[in-house]
């Protein structure tokens, strides 16, 4: 009987690791807006990290008494890994061999994506620590974006972070947005686009610089309950650790495939909440659902048919109301 063998003769897990490590490394938006100051040895999920912070220093006059000192009380807090996914598919014989090129490269690159997917918005999920203070707009009174007021909104957001002491010497304010506000950015006369920004160097991926804030774009940064939650920041407030725990690939014993699999651990923590600033921006698209007298959601809709002439207009009420159906609301004409 001849022994099954592994379709990717060439298939190295550690290679294959590294390869897809350095891929989430260059493209993730949100992996630019981070620090990775105590990312460590990270093999299980529930590892943690703990991360010390100074204590403040007190600063006092000089006179002729004997100097006092005080007593310094670090804070330390956990990093905890507690953010588990995983991909694992089949490869098909006949596809590999039938691929004119690395079927493997191909399926990495969509592993990838979806890994940016999931990471990004747990990282732009971060706003929810943000400082009160450091919050334009509300919940219940979302900004209003367009050309005209964007930059006056965020200037705001950068004053923000100035007023909380996050922004001083190289470093540098980030803010990530989607390409909703980013319509709206492009037709700002204030908005300086990466090709003008000649003295100063941009973070990867980033389009260009408003009200002193590197500009990046994320289509992970989706509307909740009509609202966008804009963030921004420094490198300080975040601290982000990953790792490609395990990728392998075995036979699989009732096909003629190889499946492949691969396990990603991460975790993050924002250790400096004044780094942090957000905008809540109102969704334009967003149409708020409607109620009825007795409390529940109303649906209309209405169909035509140009052959018969017939309309039919129908109600749907639901949760409090009766539902009805247009029997009544149906008429027929001969044409």
């Amino acid at each position: 009987m001849t022994e099954q063998t592994n379709a990717y003769s060439a298939f190295i897990p550690e290679i294959w690791s590294q390869k897809l490590n350095t891929m989430l490394e260059k493209n993730c938006v949100m992996l630019q807006c981070v620090n990775r100051n105590y990312e460590g040895e990270i093999k299980n999920q529930g590892d943690k990290v703990k991360i010390i912070s100074p204590a403040d220093v007190t600063i006092s006059t000089l006179g002729s008494d004997n100097l006092s000192y005080s007593e310094l009380s670090p804070s330390s807090q956990s990093l905890v890994i507690d953010q588990k996914k995983y991909f694992a598919f089949k490869i098909n014989d006949v596809a590999q061999a039938q691929s004119n090129t690395s079927i493997m490269d191909a399926h990495l690159e969509k592993a990838k994506k979806a890994i940016e997917e999931v990471q990004d918005s747990y990282l732009l999920g971060m706003h929810a620590n943000v400082a009160e203070g450091n919050i334009v707009g509300s919940d219940a009174s979302p900004v209003s974006l367009n050309k005209s007021t964007i930059y006056s909104y965020f200037v705001e957001l950068a004053l923000a972070l100035k007023n909380s002491d996050a922004v001083s010497g190289n470093k540098k304010p980030w803010v990530v947005i989607n390409p909703v506000i980013e319509s709206y950015l492009l037709q700002s006369t204030e908005f300086i686009g990466a090709h003008n920004v000649a003295d100063e160097t941009l973070r990867e991926g980033s389009i260009g610089r408003i009200a002193g804030m590197d500009v990046l774009v994320s289509t992970n940064l989706t509307a909740t309950s009509g609202k966008f939650y804009v963030l921004a920041g420094t490198n300080d407030a975040i601290t982000f650790a990953s790792q490609l725990s395990k990728i392998e690939s075995l036979r699989d014993k009732d096909s003629f495939s190889d499946l492949v699999r691969g396990l990603y651990l991460y975790g993050a923590k924002t250790v400096v909440p004044k780094a942090l600033a957000k905008m809540v921006v109102a969704d334009p698209s967003y149409v708020a659902p409607t109620e009825n007298a007795g409390g529940g959601s109303t649906e209309s809709g209405s169909t035509s048919e140009s052959g018969n002439n017939t309309t039919t207009t129908e109600t749907e009420t639901t949760e409090g109301g009766a539902t009805t159906e247009g029997g009544d609301g149906e008429t027929t004409g001969n044409g």
